[in-house]
Formats: structure tokens, C-alpha cells, sequence
């Protein structure tokens, strides 16, 4: 009785598909689940090239860019690709633009390693003081032009009867 509800439910490519011969439901929707089956190595391989090719355009906040980096390594967990915290922090260095190298610089001369958070953190610090700067210098720039002013010439007749001379 279930197998006829579930055959009639389902569209003709299907049960074309499935041989004749199943005689239970459970059966049935074993055979249909293996036309359904999720392919994890495609899909493990896609969000590990999105990860490696993630690259942060100074847009945004950078700490939902961080924990975006480490969604996707819990994503890849779960379909049993593993990745360290050192490697994640390491692709987050990699993947900042070059603004940040003397941060990258200071990281990779400590001795001691930093903690997913705490990288959050500096880098939050880091994107503040480079804003700053930003800021400082915008206000430089600007302050420095009104020092020279331009000079203003006047062609009037003087000029005129100079060339006729």
C-alpha cells in the first residue's frame, strides 16, 4: 500500500528508473535516494578553493570577514577535512591586503602563537589605527594645499600693447 502511494507520488523518470522488482517502500526509496546522493568530494573541494581564495578588500568589518574564514573550516570539518587554528590564522594573514603587512610582519616574529579570537581582536585594533591614519593624513593633505595659493594673472591692455611694440 505505501509503495503504491509513493509510486504514484513520484514522476515518471523515476519509477522508470527503479527496477520493477522492489516490493517494499523502504526499498523503493533506498534505490531513488542513490540518484540523490551528495557528492562530498566536489562539495569539499569548492569550499576549500572559496577559502584559499578568499581575499579581504578592506571593505567591510573584518572580524565578520575572520569568522566567515572560520565558518568555512567548520563547514569542512564536518565533511571530515580538518584544519588546524595555526592554518586558519595563517590563511587570514595571507588573505589581508598589503596595508596589513606590518602586522603580519609583528605576528610572525613573535614567539608565542595567537588564538583565533585574539587574532580578531589585534586585527579589529589594526583596521582602527590605519582609519586613523587615514584620517590624519587626509587632513595633512588638505591642510598643506591652502599654504600656496595660486596666482591669479590679469591680461588687460597692458598686456595688449606689450606684444604690439
Amino acid at each position: 500500500m505505501c509503495l503504491m502511494i509513493i509510486k504514484h507520488g513520484i514522476p515518471e523518470a523515476f519509477k522508470a528508473a527503479v527496477s520493477e522488482g522492489i516490493t517494499k517502500a523502504k526499498d523503493f526509496l533506498t534505490e531513488i535516494e542513490k540518484y540523490f546522493l551528495k557528492n562530498d568530494k566536489a562539495k569539499t573541494s569548492t569550499m576549500l578553493q572559496s577559502l584559499i581564495s578568499m581575499r579581504y578588500n578592506g571593505k567591510g568589518n573584518i572580524r565578520e570577514y575572520i569568522m566567515k574564514m572560520s565558518n568555512l573550516t567548520l563547514k569542512l570539518k564536518a565533511l571530515k577535512l580538518g584544519l588546524s587554528e595555526d592554518l586558519l590564522i595563517y590563511l587570514v594573514l595571507i588573505s589581508l591586503p598589503a596595508q596589513y603587512s606590518q602586522f603580519n610582519v609583528s605576528y610572525n616574529c613573535q614567539k608565542e602563537k595567537w588564538s583565533l579570537n585574539e587574532l580578531i581582536s589585534y586585527y579589529v585594533q589594526e583596521k582602527e589605527r590605519l582609519k586613523q591614519e587615514k584620517i590624519e593624513s587626509a587632513n595633512l593633505a588638505s591642510t598643506s594645499k591652502s599654504k600656496y595659493k595660486k596666482r591669479k594673472y590679469k591680461y588687460g591692455k597692458n598686456e595688449a600693447d606689450k606684444g604690439h611694440v
